[in-house]
């Protein structure tokens, strides 16, 4: 099912910015009647793609009690993403990884990073960033709206012990879709 919000798109011919697509996510999770249109499973991610600005790929995410998506990236893209409902718990590492060419990076101190995201809150961010989404919730679920451009080339997934971050797997969108 593909779902199409009122777009606000960037000039034409322009690639969509970070601010385009935080933008985007913004007004399409305040659409209450597409949040409730996604089914919710109580034991498994759902998701719906949208059409997003300019050529991006867009999501609409349900997320039940205690769900998360792991250490990952998503490669050359930009993106963003904003809580439509509960609360999202973003974890994040502030430094850049190499692009490719390694299976285990040690990271030095204070490059942790927390974000709480209730409902209305989100944020943008550039190529290669690391981060896992959590729903802390014991009870209850969370919707979100994510847009990528360009479209997600792959996403490198991670394990992390202690400072240790070890690439664990590369996923193509034949993966996903």
């Amino acid at each position: 099912m593909s779902v199409s919000p009122a777009p606000v798109s960037p000039a034409v011919g322009s690639a969509p910015t970070q601010a385009d697509l935080l933008d985007f996510v913004r007004r399409t999770a305040a659409d209450a009647g597409l949040i409730a249109s996604l089914p919710l499973d109580p034991e498994g991610r759902t998701w719906v793609r949208l059409e997003g600005p300019g050529g991006s790929e867009a999501w609409l995410i349900g997320w039940p009690p205690g769900s998360g998506t792991g250490w990952h990236d998503h490669a050359d893209s930009v993106g963003a993403f904003v809580t439509a409902s509960g609360e999202l718990t973003e974890y994040s590492l502030a430094v850049r990884l190499p692009a490719d060419g390694w299976k285990t990076l040690e990271l030095t101190e204070d490059v942790d990073r927390e974000r709480r995201l209730p409902a209305g809150k989100g944020r943008s961010f550039g190529r290669h960033h690391v981060h896992e989404v959590l729903n802390g919730s014991a009870d209850r679920h969370a919707v979100s709206v994510h847009a990528y451009y360009p479209p997600l080339p792959r996403i490198r997934r991670f394990s992390r012990t202690g400072p240790v971050l070890r690439l664990e797997q590369v996923e193509r969108p034949e993966d996903w879709q």
